[in-house]
């Protein structure tokens, strides 16, 4: 084995020895409940191991007469790293009776546990290992991981309140003799402990030791119940192995039996599948063909959208057009001739629209009679789940005639005397074969009656799929009133552009009346167009039906309801148009004016 490091065991030493005096003196001084004097042989004992600690490898300084060894170095320099220890250094330079470093170190230990902050004064040091290195070996405690370990202890005595008199005391000449006794006393009781600690181990080692030569006995129990009872499993699987053979070769007969029914089934069955098939491929393609003419009615849909949104268009282009004839007088008659030409091209889309709505109608019956079809088809699928129904009953009288034969045949078995034994013997085996025979038929009614749950199946999808055409029938019947109202708004459309043609007509001859109107209006404001949205008296929208109006006395803009008067003004002698307030004022003006 390798020789351990005599300064890592000095090292461990020295920090079991702080562990065991700083616990034993925190548990004292909790249990002495008063603040604890220079006397309390604990505190002494702590001062003593930390003053070996702090020397653990403190390297010696020369001077002229003598080797120093002290503590003091170190520790003065935590006033340079921690400024609050300044009090401390200057207070402990002031003592009186202090003459050595020594003595300085340990008032300054002493003071530094009564302000509670030895812990954070000594971490200052054993952060900063560039400095302390000045003062240290690489091998020492304060160097080392143990030192951080014993800084950490130091913060739980901050619970211990001292009041320690360092005036009185000797501090520079404490008896060499006594510190060594104590040193041996704690280095005894540390001995102690590490004793009572390996006996405790030795004896959970022992406990161990036992458990684990119990589970060894168990476990060799439990291995040769193991090999006996794989014994017996093995015998158990010559024997199982020697039935299955047996079973095989029953089995094998059994299957030929039933191999030569299945053979007469599958027959059958291919023939019902055939015909099954040929009429699925008959409403797959009428499927088909409705989703054709499903897609085909959607693009119309679509083409009418689009025709929609193309009016729409239009008509804004008819306001914009409006607007323009309002703006330019002179122009009207050129914008007339682009009118008619736009109604007549409204006019063609709408003869459009009207014969794709018949061929829409047309194919809508198509869709009827394909329907009808459907249907037929469907009526035909459940008569041959009749068919199938009717003979699975007849099989299953097949099967309670056979069940009675059979017992029929047992009966007159029974009744044959002892000499029959022997063909009793082989009417029981072909009972057997019965049975399973049975059984085959039974498992085949089983398929049968998932076969019919499927297309059972089947009928509900083409039920299904019938429902979706009736949806499609309705969205057909909502797309035509869809076009009835569009028909409607072209008819308004119509009416309006007529009024239109009849009021531009009549605007010619009021030209002369509105420049006229101008000239007496020259000194009022005239609203324009693109400033009115809405009627100034009854708030409605203008559209296409209706139209603004200016009136002559006040200059605003009115709908055709809200300005329907026309009164002679003072800047033209014929009849004006005027609003309904500027009617009523110039009414009122008039009355009071007459005598």
């Amino acid at each position: 084995m390798a020789t351990k490091d005599p300064t890592a065991v000095e090292r461990a030493n020295l920090l079991n020895m702080a562990k065991l005096s700083i616990k034993g003196l925190i548990e004292s001084a909790l249990s002495f409940g008063r603040t604890l004097d220079s006397d309390y042989p604990p505190l002494q004992q702590f001062f003593v191991v930390m003053e070996h600690c702090l020397k653990h490898g403190l390297k010696v300084r020369k001077s002229f007469l003598s080797y120093n060894k002290t503590i003091w170095g170190p520790l003065e320099l935590v006033e340079k790293l921690y400024p609050e220890a300044e009090e401390i250094g200057a207070s402990v330079r002031d003592l009186p009776g202090l003459k050595t470093p020594l003595g300085r170190a340990r008032a300054w230990l002493r003071l530094a546990l009564m302000q509670k902050k030895m812990a954070d004064y000594l971490r200052c040091l054993i952060i900063q290992r560039d400095l302390l290195s000045e003062f240290y070996e690489y091998h020492a405690l304060m160097m080392e991981e143990e030192g951080a370990v014993i800084v950490g202890l130091l913060v739980g005595l901050n619970v211990i309140d001292a009041n320690l008199c360092v005036k009185g005391e000797d501090l520079d000449s404490q008896n060499e003799e006594d510190i060594g006794n104590k040193e041996r006393n704690v280095q005894i009781a540390a001995i102690l402990d590490q004793k009572n600690y390996v006996e405790e181990l030795n004896r959970q080692l022992n406990s161990t030791v036992s458990s684990l030569h119990s589970r060894v006995d168990s476990l060799e129990k439990s291995n040769t119940k193991l090999i006996e009872e794989l014994a017996i499993a093995k015998n158990n699987i010559i024997k199982l192995q020697e039935e299955n053979h047996q079973l095989r070769s029953e089995n094998k007969l059994i299957l030929m039996k039933t191999q030569q029914h299945l053979e007469v089934t599958k027959v059958d069955v291919e023939t019902e599948l055939q015909t099954y098939k040929h009429s699925r491929q008959g409403l797959d393609e009428m499927y088909n063909e409705a989703r054709r003419q499903l897609r085909d009615e959607s693009q119309l849909r679509q083409d009418v959208e689009n025709e929609l949104a193309v009016q729409v268009s239009m008509k804004h282009e008819i306001e914009l057009a409006m607007k323009l004839l309002e703006k330019d007088i002179h122009e009207k008659q050129d914008t007339l001739i682009g009118l008619r030409q736009q109604l007549e091209e409204v006019k063609a889309i709408n003869i459009e629209m009207y014969q794709k709505l018949q061929g829409s109608e047309d194919g809508l019956k198509e869709k009827n009679e394909i329907i009808a079809r459907l249907e037929e088809k469907t009526n035909k699928i459940t008569a041959a789940m009749r068919q199938l129904e009717q003979r699975l009953q007849q099989a299953e009288k097949a099967q309670m005639e056979a069940e009675d034969e059979d017992e029929k045949y047992l009966q007159e078995c029974l009744s044959k005397s002892d000499s029959l034994q022997k063909q009793i013997s082989q009417k029981e085996k072909q009972l057997v074969q019965l049975e399973t025979d049975l059984k085959i038929e039974k498992e085949w009614r089983q398929t049968l009656q998932e076969d019919l749950q499927k297309e059972k199946d089947a009928l509900s999808h083409l039920r299904n799929e019938t429902q979706q055409i009736i949806s499609l029938k309705k969205e057909f019947l909502n797309l035509q009133d869809e076009n009835q109202q569009l028909k409607k708004i072209y008819h308004e459309q119509e009416q309006a552009l007529q009024e239109l043609g009849n009021k531009l007509s009549e605007s010619k001859l009021k030209i002369e009346d509105i420049k006229e109107a101008n000239k007496a209006l020259q000194g009022l404001v005239w609203l324009k167009d693109k400033e009115a949205t809405h009627c100034k008296l009854c708030e409605k929208e203008f559209s296409l039906s209706k139209r603004k109006h200016h009136c002559r006395n006040c200059g605003e803009i009115f709908c055709n309801a809200c300005s329907d008067n026309e009164l002679p003004l003072p800047s033209s002698p014929k009849p004006v148009r005027v609003c309904d307030s500027c009617h009523a004022l110039l009414i009122q003006r008039c009355s009071s004016n007459l005598p």
